[in-house]
């Protein structure tokens, strides 16, 4: 096919849109419908949206809609392999000779694409999982789970180094039996631990293996296990309760494993329980005894196996959503998720395409769980502290939603493109908080993100490694050691600023819709990214030319700053620098209760009042201005705030703004409220607020700071007591 000139290229894409709903008009017609049903309906779902269209219509793009048939069936379809002579016709991967990207990138190119990913131990590279089973016993007598792991694995023809040795992560695991096809392998060994990667487990067969073998591993998880919490039921309502957090390298604590995310696979659980459970995937409905049987049919990375067992019960939230908690909890949470999941989901179809996954449900974690969210396919673990009795926190489910999309369908082939995942999800989470609540909601968003971004750099002990949005952890570096805000914020940041080079959301979004598409199902790096980048705006390439990719993709720092839109911070800029103002004039208390009511922030929404303390914080100042206050000079000031505000602030039960006050409050030295926040410390798990908490008590009296955590450590996640531990140098 010749290169497509500019003027063709929008008619080429037009004719993708019109093939698409040409087929959903008139798929009688037999030859759409031969092709489109032997091609194409692995998902009918994707032509939802209908166009009324005329023949003549049809007959004006005839060349160019049958391209796009062909061109949609083969990105759907999966029966593409039988099909390989028809790939030169994808829109992807047209006959057009593969440009190169600026020299700055091609220089930083890999010599592989996708990248290497050194955060495992296993020769991945040599296998392909076709299935995996998991087999487990949850035992909570002894805090531990056992059983087998059953692979389906094909070995690559391609790949000569190894082929008689099977490498697997394992991470504070016994491991007791091997089977190679149901056969006993008694040659096997765990290498001595690497930290912070584990022991690597080497399997080496008598003979030659199959090209296509099953592999069986029998395991045990161990007191040091970090992949899971176990409470008694003193910690909980009543009954015990684990659950998993497998991100980013934890799998291997759990099974053994190709822990990384550059493997996916379908996956099948059998799970063994007094309590019940669930799992990242769809329920059987034939439960058997205390068998709770679960398959994923979608491939996942091992990260995403999520499981969690206790006294949970659950209610309806929406036609395809239901949210599961412990007992005296699911009132609460019926109540804030009930009726906005549905619009979350259907605004995100038509930003993207049709949901894949069948069901999105939500756990309710218990306190000590350590993030916002974990998007465990089908089955969100998320923080109760989203509870907020308003529904003010319920975006963190958008958020998690769009995972569906960026990082579970489309995936980072490694650690060190982190802002795949996470800079994709927030930029989805936002375009679909504006679809519902408009543009500038959208924006204020990222105001807030980009205040959050700012206090992340700012706390890193090593800024310079990182903050830059592509990470090189390739010298064995734990990926939770660079986690931070950076590849959301500064992720969505780029995405944001790409979308408004190509000419705003109305151009960028055929991007969005293809680049899922091209790369559903699969683990990509950066370059691949920008490799479809390129392609697809190849009528751009002087416009993308003058992005300085060095600057945003490995300097370390804030990003280049956007015009965002700020209607919804206007009000309260305004307000906090009037606040600082007054401190400085060393106003008296009747000048202050003269000039400041509670009025002033009534019409305030709770992401208002957090931007309105977190810009007190700074002194009055956005991110982009730079001050000297510091409300410790004037206590005094900061105690009356608080007074006139009582009912619109000190009142919230949202955390977001509890964590926020508490912050004004060890900023501006009000020693009263010290251990106010350290008992605080004890009833929340999310690192959110327990890692910078125990910094700011760490800032202002230590020996409080060790104190607290000493007596909560117990209490703590794995990862968030290790990371606590490294903030208060322990």
């Amino acid at each position: 096919m010749a290169e497509i000139g500019g003027g063709e290229r929008e008619r080429e894409r037009e004719s993708q849109t019109l093939a698409k709903k040409m087929c959903q008009k008139y798929r009688s017609f037999l030859l759409v419908k031969t092709i489109f049903e032997l091609f194409f309906f692995s998902n009918q779902d994707i032509l939802r949206q209908e166009m009324a269209l005329t023949w003549d219509s049809i007959i004006n793009y005839s060349p160019f809609i049958f391209v796009g048939l062909i061109t949609v069936a083969m990105q759907r379809s999966p029966l593409k392999k039988l099909f390989p002579s028809l790939k030169k016709y994808s829109v992807a991967t047209t006959t057009r000779t593969k440009m190169t990207l600026p020299a700055v990138l091609e220089a930083r190119r890999p010599a592989q694409c996708p990248e290497f990913d050194y955060s495992t131990l296993s020769n991945y590279k040599d296998f392909t999982v076709k299935h995996t089973t998991l087999n487990m016993d949850i035992n909570f007598e002894k805090s531990k789970i056992s059983g087998n792991v059953v692979y389906q694995l094909n070995r690559n023809q391609n790949r000569q180094q190894n082929k008689q040795l099977i490498h697997l992560d394992t991470s504070h695991l016994i491991v007791s039996s091997i089977q190679i096809d149901g056969i006993d392998t008694k040659s096997f060994h765990l290498e001595d631990r690497v930290e912070p990667l584990g022991s690597k487990l080497i399997i080496e067969p008598s003979k030659e293996l199959p090209t296509e073998f099953q592999l069986t591993l029998a395991f045990e998880t161990t007191d040091k296990c970090t992949a899971l919490q176990w409470l008694t039921a003193k910690q909980t309502s009543g009954k015990p309760y684990v659950f998993s957090q497998l991100e980013a390298i934890h799998a291997r604590s759990l099974f053994p494993s190709f822990d990384t995310p550059s493997i996916k696979s379908p996956f099948s659980a059998n799970i063994t329980s007094p309590l019940p459970v669930v799992f990242s995937g769809i329920s059987s409905s034939d439960v058997e005894g205390t068998m709770y049987k679960f398959e994923q049919t979608v491939p996942i990375p091992a990260y995403l196996v999520g499981i969690a067992s206790g006294d949970l019960v659950s209610a309806p939230i929406g036609p395809r959503s239901t949210v599961y908690t412990e007992p005296f909890r699911l009132k609460d949470a019926q109540w804030e998720f009930n009726g906005d999941v549905e619009k979350f989901i259907t605004a995100a179809e038509s930003i993207i395409f049709p949901y894949e996954w069948g069901t999105y449900d939500i756990l309710i974690n218990v306190d000590s769980y350590p993030y916002g969210g974990m998007e465990s396919p089908n089955m969100t673990f998320a923080t109760p502290t989203l509870i907020a009795h308003d529904k003010s926190n319920i975006d963190v489910i958008a958020h998690e939603l769009a995972h569906s999309w960026s990082g579970n369908l489309v995936t980072n082939c490694s650690w060190n493109h982190f802002w795949l995942n996470e800079g994709w999800t927030v930029y989805l989470e936002r375009r679909i908080v504006g679809k519902l609540h408009g543009e500038p909601t959208r924006h204020f968003s990222a105001l807030i993100g980009l205040t959050d971004l700012q206090n992340s750099i700012d706390s890193m002990t090593n800024p310079t490694r990182f903050s830059t949005l592509v990470q090189c952890l390739n010298d064995g570096t734990d990926p939770d050691e660079a986690f931070s805000s950076v590849p959301y914020e500064k992720g969505f940041n780029f995405l944001f600023y790409l979308e408004n080079l190509v000419g705003g959301p109305q151009e960028f979004d055929p991007f969005i819709k293809h680049y899922f598409t091209k790369f559903a199902k699969q683990s990509l790096d950066t370059f691949q990214f920008l490799d479809t980048l390129f392609e697809f705006y190849h009528d751009k390439r002087d416009l993308l030319e003058t992005v300085d990719w060095e600057k945003w993709l490995f300097t370390p720092g804030m990003p280049p700053l956007q015009k965002f839109d700020t209607t919804l911070a206007d009000n309260v800029y305004i307000l906090a620098k009037k606040w600082v103002s007054a401190a400085k004039a060393q106003m008296s208390y009747e000048q202050l209760l003269k000039e400041f009511q509670n009025d002033d922030i009534s019409k305030f929404n709770a992401n208002q009042i957090m931007l309105f303390l977190e810009t007190l914080t700074t002194g009055g100042n956005t991110v982009t201005e730079t001050s000297s206050f510091k409300w410790s000079d004037y206590p005094d000031v900061a105690r009356i705030l608080l007074q006139i505000y009582k009912k619109g602030i000190m009142d919230s039960q949202n955390a977001e703004v509890v964590f926020k006050i508490y912050k004004f409050e060890v900023l501006a030295h009000l020693q009263e409220h010290y251990s106010e926040l350290a008992d605080w410390l004890g009833t929340v798990g999310r690192m959110k607020f327990v890692r910078p908490g125990y910094r700011l008590l760490n800032q202002v009296h230590r020996d409080l700071a060790l104190a607290t955590f000493d007596r909560f450590k117990d209490t703590y996640h794995p990862i968030c007591r290790s990371l606590v531990k490294q903030d208060l140098g322990l």
